[in-house]
């Protein structure tokens, strides 16, 4: 195969027609970038309390408006003597009995909840039109989880589609479903019907980033693979800082979706684990020092671009293997330092801690899913890469759990993916290098993938097959 990829790039297998194309691929990656990051603007939260009711006043009160009006009726005191924004206003005596009051003399929030808008640059969304708040605040992650799950549902089932009908036909296939199903979002009459939208929604975007990402590797040759791929990455990382931008000028939740649904559809015209787990730990480490909603946005967005950055210089120097073993260190590290002595580590820490896990949280899964489309046969290739991407959107899906049941559980869950993080670290080692290779085609290639020396000296290379030979 390495005589092969000679004669071809000789030839000028990979010339200006198909660098024209590869360069091509990365722009749907800002649309789907932009639709997999939409979820934390739509399900952003607002600073809200109970909305006064005039009529539980007396008859002199009634005709207050404004903030005189919730003075009137006096916000129940948290336990830290703060008014919760969850709890519930007494009022004056009155002689309704349209609502009767609590043991303590709160009384039913009859008029719904006030919102600081707006929110993540909108003032509507999917939590205010619904009032997804205290009693019913579990919706939120659990519209999360469903997103993502559809991800993981889409990137396993569509990946093995990807093998059997075909890249173009998948990605296609996928970009009309995505769009049709983003545009029923924009008109969904309930949140039921928005649940059931985005995990569709969010399968059918999985589907199209598996096929663009297998399409764009196997028309590279063995030295511009990396480029090429972390090029594509650096786009999506742009789509996530161009949605809040967009979300300012549409200031309605309905006119955001369909303008993505749009650019989606507009992709069109183009064709005719651990890591993704654990980022949501650190990024909690972060909450004592949020002082808005696009800190830990912007924060994570920007070390997604350094660890691409990071990557396309060290990936091709020292190989996949070494900086993916490396990247695996320093997560399981920091992960280790912060359970272990985040109680006892001084405010100042938590910060830089918490920014270094993140880069090298995120350059194992970007490493991982290059890595795995590498080595797995074109035959099974999508099979392959859709369950790594599978995996890393489990791990994802598994953050949200958390905030339905008031953040418990949440130490047993960075807990276990630490405990994950160390074991990958075993089976690195037992990964192939697959820096400058040809694409194995067949099962048969495979085979004959070998474990190389982990830095790259003047060593015999060890020519034992990662796996045993195929019957």
């Amino acid at each position: 195969m390495e005589c092969e990829a000679r004669v071809l790039r000789a030839a000028g297998g990979f010339g200006r027609a198909r660098r024209l194309l590869a360069v091509a691929s990365w722009l749907p990656c800002v649309a789907l970038g932009l639709a997999l990051s939409s979820d934390s603007l739509l399900t952003a939260r607002p600073a809200h309390h109970c909305r006064p009711d005039p009529t539980l006043l007396p008859p002199a009160l009634r005709a207050l408006s404004g903030p005189a009006l919730l003075e009137a009726s006096v916000p129940r005191q948290g336990p830290t003597g703060v008014p919760s924004p969850c709890l519930l206003l007494r009022y004056p005596a009155a002689p309704t009995l349209s609502a009767v009051p609590a043991p303590d003399g709160t009384r039913p929030c009859t008029r719904g909840w006030l919102y600081a808008l707006p929110v993540a640059g909108l003032w509507r969304s999917p939590v205010t039109q619904w009032n997804l708040v205290c009693g019913d605040g579990w919706k939120v992650p659990l519209q999360r989880t469903g997103h993502l799950l559809g991800w993981l549902l889409g990137s396993v089932l569509l990946g093995a589609g990807c093998d059997r009908f075909g890249r173009r036909a998948v990605f296609v296939a996928s970009l009309v479903l995505a769009s049709v199903l983003g545009a029923g979002e924009a008109l969904a009459a309930g949140f039921p019907v928005l649940l059931a939208l985005r995990l569709l929604q969010g399968g059918a975007l999985a589907g199209a980033f598996l096929a663009l990402y297998v399409a764009r590797l196997e028309l590279c040759d063995p030295e511009h693979r990396l480029a090429f791929s972390l090029g594509a990455s650096l786009c999506c990382v742009l789509g996530v800082l161009l949605l809040p931008g967009l979300a300012v000028l549409a200031q309605d939740w309905h006119l955001l979706q369909g303008l993505s649904a749009l650019v989606t559809g507009l992709l069109l015209l183009f064709w005719g684990l651990v890591g993704g787990g654990i980022q949501a730990s650190f990024l909690r480490s972060l909450a004592p020092l949020e002082t808005a909603f696009y800190l830990p946005y912007f924060l994570e967005a920007g070390l997604e671009a350094a660890a691409i950055t990071c990557l396309l210089l060290t990936a091709n120097r020292w190989g996949r293997r070494l900086v993916l073993l490396l990247g695996t260190l320093v997560t399981g590290l920091v992960s280790l330092l912060l359970l272990a002595g985040a109680q006892y580590l001084p405010g100042w820490a938590l910060l830089p801690l918490s920014m270094l896990g993140l880069l090298a949280s995120q350059t194992m899964s970007v490493l991982s899913s290059l890595f795995a489309a590498e080595v797995c046969p074109t035959v099974i290739r999508g099979t392959g890469l859709g369950l790594v991407l599978g995996a890393g959107f489990l791990g994802r899906a598994a953050a949200p759990l958390t905030e339905m049941v008031d953040q418990q559980g949440f130490f047993l869950q960075h807990t276990v993916l630490t405990s994950l993080a160390i074991l990958a670290l075993l089976c690195i080692l037992l990964l192939p290098e697959t820096c400058g290779r040809a694409l194995p085609v067949s099962l048969e290639d495979a085979d004959h993938l070998h474990r190389a020396p982990l830095l790259r000296a003047h060593q015999p290379p060890d020519y034992l097959p990662l796996l045993l030979p195929s019957h």
